[in-house]
């Protein structure tokens, strides 16, 4: 059963693939390019190097303590850096890099919905020089104030440096703010600031004033006032198999998507052609909101202009099929 079970998978990621736009080929930093380490099977995360531009950091899921800078140029990896000090990842699923200068790892991959009663994150100090290397990481206990909970989004805030978590469901999810400053003498409590869709990922914008939300089937970008959601607008996400990363380039003019797969895609959407759709998904939380003080405005790009319609549509109800038999596919594997 497990063999036909993946068979009807690849039919339809193929039939996903026959659909979706055709990739650039453009040469250069932070354009599509492939994942060319054969390690990376699972890219769950994605994030912009501050110190290293034109280079990502990725990581697996279900790993060891490590992760990977990943030349957009080539898409070869530069360097392999191994956490020291934290103990086995369950399910590192979110990477993101800080004002202060370090990169924070979000092991917050939760597949039972619930199953473990806190979860944690992990950081360490961008590395000045790009090589193999293991480095000392510190590692932190957070829990959520409403119970345990599934997520796959962690963002820290380019200005204030506070971290958010957005968890991840069928009916939806909550944005989840931490503490202004987190701590390894207890657990960090993580409370619901908004709602929010089903969300993969997640990224602020270089300037602080936006934030990038991503699922299966659509990404969003809000308004930041705040600490609080404002409108909402959609942007063109590509069609991807396992729809998983998402992250802004250091420039902030485009979004980059990645996707799970040995030698997986991450696809370049620019930013600066926005057009506000039919309106906001969602309403902004009645909450406090947070403690954040930036405002201001935000960028998108539908990517639904009118041209390829037909296809667009078709490329829907492909990709909503695979992406519940990959996700169901996952979870029976998870589950054994």
């Amino acid at each position: 059963m497990r063999m036909s079970f993946r068979a009807t998978c690849a039919v339809a990621l193929v039939l996903c693939t026959a659909v979706a736009p055709a990739a650039a080929a453009e040469a250069g930093p932070d354009q599509d390019f492939t994942l060319e380490d054969t390690r990376i099977t699972e890219s769950s995360g994605l994030a912009a190097s501050r110190a290293h531009p034109g280079v990502y950091w990725t990581h697996n899921d279900q790993d060891q303590p490590r992760v990977f800078a990943v030349d957009s140029r080539t898409g070869r990896t530069v360097a392999t850096v191994t956490l020291r000090g934290v103990g086995t990842p369950r399910d590192m699923e979110a990477i993101s890099v800080g004002p202060d200068g370090n990169v924070y790892v979000g092991d917050i991959g939760d597949n039972l919905d619930g199953t473990w009663d806190h979860v944690w994150i992990y950081r360490f100090p961008e590395p000045k020089t790009l090589k193999d290397r293991t480095v000392e990481a510190t590692q932190y206990d957070v829990k959520y104030a409403d119970g345990p909970r599934n997520a796959e989004a962690l963002m820290v805030h380019p200005k204030t440096g506070r971290v958010y978590i957005a968890s991840k469901h069928e009916d939806g999810g909550g944005l989840y703010e931490g503490p202004a400053k987190l701590t390894t003498k207890g657990t960090n409590t993580f409370r619901r600031v908004a709602e929010v869709p089903w969300v993969t990922d997640g990224a602020f914008s270089p300037d602080g004033k936006q934030l990038l939300l991503r699922g299966y089937l659509m990404a969003r970008v809000y308004e930041w006032n705040g600490g609080r959601l404002g409108a909402d607008r959609s942007v063109g996400a590509p069609f991807q198999g396992q729809a998983e990363s998402v992250t802004y380039t250091l420039d902030g003019s485009a979004a980059m998507f990645g996707s799970e797969g040995t030698r997986s895609r991450v696809l370049r959407v620019d930013l600066d052609d926005a057009r506000p759709d039919d309106g906001p998904t969602t309403s902004p939380p009645s909450g406090n909101g947070g403690a954040d003080a930036d405002a201001g405005g935000q960028g998108d790009r539908n990517g639904q202009d009118g041209q390829g319609q037909g296809s667009f549509g078709l490329g829907v109800v492909v990709l909503a099929v695979a992406t519940a038999l990959v996700v169901g596919f996952k979870r029976l594997l998870r589950r054994d």
